[in-house]
């Protein structure tokens, strides 16, 4: 990223402006990533657990499979997910409350006597499926979050920064040149006014 700037002091002051604002920053936007890293991290091994969780609990009623042909699928279904939200070092990342059934209408004499811990079943393998979703869909907000983070770390740190302190060097190496050169034109002027005043009274006195 190439840093406009003027050889000037209005420059120079914008310049230093510039880069305090991000040396200050820097530290913040590090801790914000680390926290985030170690977030994606928990989310991830979470994320993993529940799918685990999941694939061995449809395992483990396989061995049901068939009286769930004898099951009625209507019977159950979600009818809402409660959601709310909070703050994970800056990012606002979804959290599931409560899910709520529709369990429908079946005689307890006529069904078979399996169909109550069927019903509990479904539940709690969508319950798992439910959250699994959730956390892979926090995870993929955090890690957007802490890869834009990164991103911003790296613009600081490798970029920015040493781009401020290189154009702030090179203003003030020409204000140093520009005023060095101005002492020397000025002594130069300065002599050529002795030379000019020392002849003409030279040239007074022999008048």
């Amino acid at each position: 990223m190439a840093i406009k700037f003027q050889y000037n002091k209005t420059s120079l002051q914008q310049l230093e402006k510039q880069l305090k604002m991000r040396e200050r920053s820097l530290p913040t936007i590090k801790s914000k990533e680390s926290a985030l890293r170690i977030e994606v991290k928990r989310t991830k091994d979470e994320a993993n657990r529940l799918e685990l969780q999941l694939e061995q609990e449809i395992q483990s009623y396989e061995d049901m499979v068939a009286l769930w042909n004898e099951f009625n699928p209507e019977l159950i279904k979600v009818q809402d997910v409660t959601l709310s939200t909070k703050k994970i070092a800056g990012v606002v990342v979804p959290i599931l409350d409560e899910i709520k059934f529709e369990i429908g209408h079946y005689s307890l004499f006529n069904a078979p006597a399996w169909y109550t811990d069927g019903i509990e079943l479904l539940k709690k393998l969508a319950r798992t499926g439910i959250e699994a979703e959730f956390s892979n869909m926090k995870l993929e907000l955090l890690e957007h979050a802490r890869k834009k983070t990164t991103q911003k770390v790296n613009l600081f740190e490798k970029v920015q920064i040493p781009g401020y302190k290189d154009a702030i060097r090179k203003v003030k190496r020409f204000m140093e040149d520009e005023e060095s050169l101005s002492k020397s034109s000025q002594k130069i002027m300065r002599s050529n006014q002795e030379k000019r005043k020392a002849k003409e009274e030279k040239e007074e006195a022999e008048v």
